[in-house]
């Protein structure tokens, strides 16, 4: 049998299995064995590359970020983050979508993970936006649009799984995200003054209410800095930075703020082992289903088809791959599209000469923009049945909302400078620089 009707038949079972309502991962090795059996591919061979996937030292930092938010929400901190974007935007017209939104953006730099954010905002903020009269529907959706910024900032979740998978400089990938992040995260706040509800209107905080704020949540904002700190500074990897995080929560914030937390510690690591577990055999899975799409040359057979077209343009290749991305991204999460997908990415982008860590940045962002999309947007999905409403009025409240991520994709494709300047400022060697010959500075490629 031919490579491309075994690969056809090997994505109808998928999305087969998929919409039967099969989990991901049992849905991707529905194909991956159909293929290995038409493929004449030994399941032996199979089962290597499921453990090869997630053999992987960078995806140990995966558990700790998770375990960081899973701390951070159960442990009740995160009310003061919530105390410190109302004083801080509270009074600006939207109000509690505001807050919301520079909620996330605190938070994010916190969990890594989207999903974390949706349910810490839905439990802190979902009901004091319905008590305010903000309709569900629009309450679903600025959470999980809020909350696909986590994808973008540090200590990113996916930015980790593409580093490691794509042979990319975690660290690079977690500055180069800066800039779009807070694109999407103002381009928001914009979005909800002009457009969104009026909200309750309140009076501006005085700035000894910000201070006493900021104050009090200072210690869970020490978060961000072990992990940027120590990431940038090269005193940790990824991996070493989330334990850092880890024992400042253990021994620091949960015994200032909230020792009655415990003796609920280890009920928070076997949740934050579990959650870990299902992008894990996500991982795996996709792993193998990425091999079997090289193996078959379906990688190159989709790289050849879209050179033909852009040739070596590096912008028009970016478009047609946040093109493709952005239809394969509303079947499947974030993590498996990137694992399955990399081999066609690395073709891509050594094609067009393209700084693999600006190619990195664009297509988390277009997978950000996939989370909120139909038909299946996980994100959006994960808000709607926690706010309870349809998903079909959260979706209509959305749409509106894509302009902002469109406009921050494409910014993204044609402005590598803005977006690489942070990057290019504190790691130079993420980004390709190397050290003068003369010893003083760093030479970049263009």
């Amino acid at each position: 049998m031919s490579p491309p009707v075994i690969l056809g038949l090997m994505t109808f079972c998928f999305l087969f299995f998929g919409y039967l309502g099969v989990p991901v991962p049992f849905s991707l090795m529905a194909g991956v064995f159909v293929g290995a059996l038409l493929a004449d591919v030994s399941l032996a061979a199979i089962m290597q590359k499921i453990f090869d996937g997630v053999d992987s030292e960078a995806l140990l930092a995966i558990p700790f970020f998770l375990l960081v938010g899973e701390l951070m929400s159960s442990a009740n901190v995160v009310v003061r983050i919530a105390n410190l974007s109302l004083s801080l935007v509270g009074h600006i017209r939207g109000g509690l979508s505001q807050v919301v939104v520079v909620f996330s953006m605190f938070f994010s730099e916190m969990s890594g993970s989207t999903t974390a954010d949706v349910a810490v905002m839905t439990r802190a903020l979902g009901g004091p936006m319905k008590k305010e009269g903000y309709s569900p529907a629009f309450i679903a959706a600025i959470i999980a649009a809020a909350s696909t910024i986590a994808a973008l900032v540090p200590p990113s979740i996916t930015a980790v799984v593409y580093g490691a998978v794509g042979n990319v400089s975690i660290a690079g990938l977690f500055m180069a995200g800066v800039v779009p992040g807070l694109m999407i995260g103002f381009g928001l706040m914009i979005y909800c003054f002009f457009f969104g509800p009026t909200g309750m209107q309140r009076p501006r905080a005085p700035l000894r209410q910000i201070v006493f704020a900021a104050g009090d949540a200072a210690l869970p904002l020490m978060i961000p800095v072990i992990l940027l700190g120590g990431i940038l500074t090269g005193a940790f990897t990824p991996t070493e930075a989330g334990v850092v995080a880890v024992i400042w929560i253990i021994a620091v914030v949960i015994p200032a703020l909230n020792r009655g937390h415990f003796m609920k510690i280890p009920y928070d690591f076997c949740l934050a082992g579990l959650i870990f577990s299902l992008p894990l055999i996500t991982i795996g899975a996709a792993n193998a289903f990425g091999w079997m799409l090289a193996y078959l040359r379906g990688a190159s057979v989709i790289a050849d088809w879209i050179i033909s077209i852009a040739g070596n343009d590096p912008h028009l290749i970016m478009l047609l791959l946040v093109l493709l991305f952005t239809v394969v991204g509303d079947f499947i999460e974030p993590v498996p599209t990137i694992i399955i997908f990399m081999p066609l990415v690395n073709t891509l982008t050594q094609a067009g000469d393209i700084n693999a860590v600006h190619m990195g940045v664009v297509l988390i962002a277009t997978l950000a923009f996939g989370l909120i999309t139909p038909p299946y947007g996980l994100v959006l999905l994960m808000a709607s049945k926690f706010v309870g409403v349809p998903f079909s009025k959260a979706l209509r409240a959305a749409l509106p909302i894509y302009v902002v991520f469109l406009v921050t994709i494409t910014f993204t494709i044609y402005f590598p400078k803005v977006v690489l300047w942070l990057p290019k400022q504190v790691i130079p060697e993420s980004v390709g620089c190397f050290k003068s010959p003369s010893g003083s500075g760093y030479i970049c490629p263009n």
